[in-house]
């Protein structure tokens, strides 16, 4: 049976760090680490709001945690400039290997959907400013079930969503938490190690397959 392919979006496919060149107009030499925080704040807020239970949407979570990081860098934004960095969200750069990876798996007729913590209209916005939309066959959002990975139910969600077997199903992520949730669901999961410094979490798992850019996908389907 032919493979699905789950891409996660925010870290895999599109480039969370690309803040940083706006944020560096306001805060110089301190950007890169205050985006780092950010997005350290945001998936903690994701993941302690899904284990209590206490649902808000993923943009209230990275609205959350730009407040936290302002406060902990004691860096003052007006709200016009707080708005403007959270509106870079939707319109975040894409890697250099996405295109190129994408339009490979497409031409092999390889199935694809873009599987997100992030709300379906982020999303789009996301993969139309990236201009790899038509890739996909469509956005499996976590915000139509209310919770967040790595949560059972979001990758019980994906499998029917995709109509597709899990062990034909592929979930694509940089995040090492997502790939420890996608196999422990039964997923066959591959770890995007975009840094030579990342680590994989010592917990008895080991991803499917590990990709140091999106074109190592070539061999599989």
């Amino acid at each position: 049976m032919a493979v699905t392919l789950a891409f996660d979006v925010y870290g895999t496919l599109i480039n969370t760090h690309g803040v940083v060149a706006i944020l560096t107009q306001w805060i110089g030499s301190r950007a890169s680490a205050f985006s780092g925080t950010w997005r350290e704040k945001q998936l903690e807020y994701a993941f302690r709001r899904g284990l209590m239970q206490k649902y808000q949407p993923f943009s209230r979570c990275t609205y959350d945690a730009l407040e936290y990081t302002c406060q902990f860098y004691r860096i003052q934004l007006s709200e016009e400039q707080k708005k403007r960095v959270i509106d870079s969200y939707l319109t975040l750069p894409d890697f250099d290997d996405v295109k190129p990876a994408l339009e490979a798996l497409h031409k092999r007729k390889i199935q694809m959907v873009a599987f997100s913590n992030g709300e379906e209209k982020a999303v789009e916005s996301l993969l139309r400013h990236a201009g790899i939309q038509h890739y996909f066959e469509g956005i499996v959002s976590c915000d139509n079930i209310m919770t967040f990975k790595p949560n059972p139910a979001v990758y019980s969600y994906l499998i029917r969503e995709t109509h597709s077997p899990a062990k034909n199903l592929w979930l694509v992520s940089s995040n090492p938490f997502d790939i420890i949730g996608g196999l422990s669901s039964g997923l066959q999961a591959v770890w995007v190690k975009r840094s030579p410094e990342a680590v994989f979490d010592p917990w008895g798992l080991e991803p499917t397959k590990t990709v140091t850019d999106l074109r190592g996908l070539d061999s599989i389907g």
